[in-house]
């Protein structure tokens, strides 16, 4: 009898070993997120948000960005490479409830996220900004065979996951009539640092930014020699008070990430027409076009390759009650609403024409510019942790 429990209990012990090991490692993987991007993690903006909104929830986060490989390598050879490479860092990480995906670029890592989390008990969670073979079908056509086979992936490993985020509603719809995935809309919003810039700290900006480029400092001599002033602001300098210049010019933000899906061309034609009016005696202010959170006006250049993404400058512009001209593409009215926020264009010739009409009283505190920003400032914009925490929280504590 005695030898009976022995051996009883010698075939349950190494079962019993076996469901603690699997709820300890449960218990670790619970609290821990990997966070996937099959590129340069610091042009991923999005993702970083979805990390720190997991972090301030108390969640364990890995981040994985990867380098885009060298040039030299053929797509096969790129493919493979990045698959081993993919699959040996999700191997020799702590097991984890979810890995977070970002598409596109989705090849290979839809297939390879799914099949790690298939060995580690993870779900996989695909966070959709767009679709990688549209991207690829600007540069090769869209009937090249490698978009034709990148699309096939794409609708097939993208049935695969646990749980679909997408970027509009547009899309959520698209991903569920054409591909059969249900989807739930995760609006980008602009991080609580995107914010006004307050005028003393524009006149700072201005200050240093005159001591390298000349569009920055004032050409006429102040009045009181106690002033300190840019070709924008001023300030007292007994007072500190720092004031806007009645004439000074308009800054006007843009940028461009010189990709396929968007054209720079545009916006330098309209300011080409825009000289010109003034040139024909039109009353419009100098326009200083750069890069800067202390603008007038902002200009997005960006048309989706698939037509159902949205531009997250614009969401950032938004985040600092920055006005914009966005150039008009399928979905654009879920974000930029158009003579309420901002203003919407098909070519040059209409931007030009937006820009006369912008400018054209400015400074002026009743014109359309300072309307939209009072509209922006009014409309208490949702921040991106409030709208995850309502949008994307319940959906990985429920499951």
């Amino acid at each position: 009898m005695a030898a009976s429990c022995v051996a009883l209990l010698a075939l349950a012990l190494p079962l019993l070993l076996l469901v603690a090991w699997k709820r300890w490692r449960w218990e670790r993987a619970a609290r821990h997120v990997i966070v996937v991007v099959l590129g340069d993690v610091g042009r991923s903006p999005r993702m970083q948000y979805h990390a720190l909104s997991l972090a301030k929830r108390g969640f364990s986060v890995t981040f994985l960005g990867f380098c885009i490989g060298p040039h030299i390598l053929q797509y096969g050879v790129k493919v493979v490479f990045q698959a081993v490479h993919l699959l040996w860092k999700l191997m020799c990480r702590k097991p984890a409830a979810y890995i977070f995906l970002q598409n596109p670029p989705g090849l290979p890592a839809i297939a390879v996220c799914w099949f790690a989390g298939c060995l580690c008990g993870s779900k996989l969670v695909i966070d959709w900004h767009n679709y990688g073979y549209s991207i690829m079908g600007l540069v090769h056509g869209p009937g090249h065979p490698l978009v034709l086979l990148a699309k096939w992936y794409e609708k097939l490993c993208g049935r695969l996951s646990h749980l679909n985020l997408c970027v509009t509603n547009a899309m959520r719809e698209d991903l569920a009539k054409n591909w059969g995935i249900k989807a739930v809309t995760v609006y980008d919003k602009p991080a609580s640092f995107f914010k006004e810039t307050p005028l003393d700290l524009q006149h700072q900006l201005f200050m240093k930014l005159s001591r390298t480029y000349s569009a920055f400092r004032d050409c006429s001599e102040p009045s009181d020699p106690g002033m300190e002033r840019s070709a924008f602001t001023e300030r007292d300098a007994q007072s500190g008070t720092v004031t806007r210049l009645p004439g000074r010019p308009a800054l006007l933000v843009s940028s461009t990430s010189w990709t396929e899906d968007e054209d720079f061309s545009i916006l330098l034609a309209a300011l080409e027409k825009f000289e010109q009016l003034i040139d024909d005696g039109e009353r419009l202010p100098p326009l200083v076009c750069v890069i800067t959170g202390s603008a007038d006006l902002g200009v997005c250049l960006h048309r989706s390759s698939s037509g159902l993404d949205l531009p997250m400058k614009v969401v950032d512009m938004f985040g600092c009650c920055l006005p914009v001209c966005a150039v008009n593409f399928q979905c654009l009215h879920e974000l930029v609403k158009h003579e309420e926020n901002g203003l919407v264009f098909e070519d040059s010739e209409e931007l030009a024409a937006q820009l006369q009409m912008l400018f054209s009283k400015f400074p002026d505190p009743a014109g359309k510019l300072n309307q939209f920003c009072k509209n922006l400032r009014e409309s208490e914009q949702l921040r991106w942790d409030e709208s995850w925490k309502q949008t994307v929280l319940p959906l990985i504590t429920d499951t």
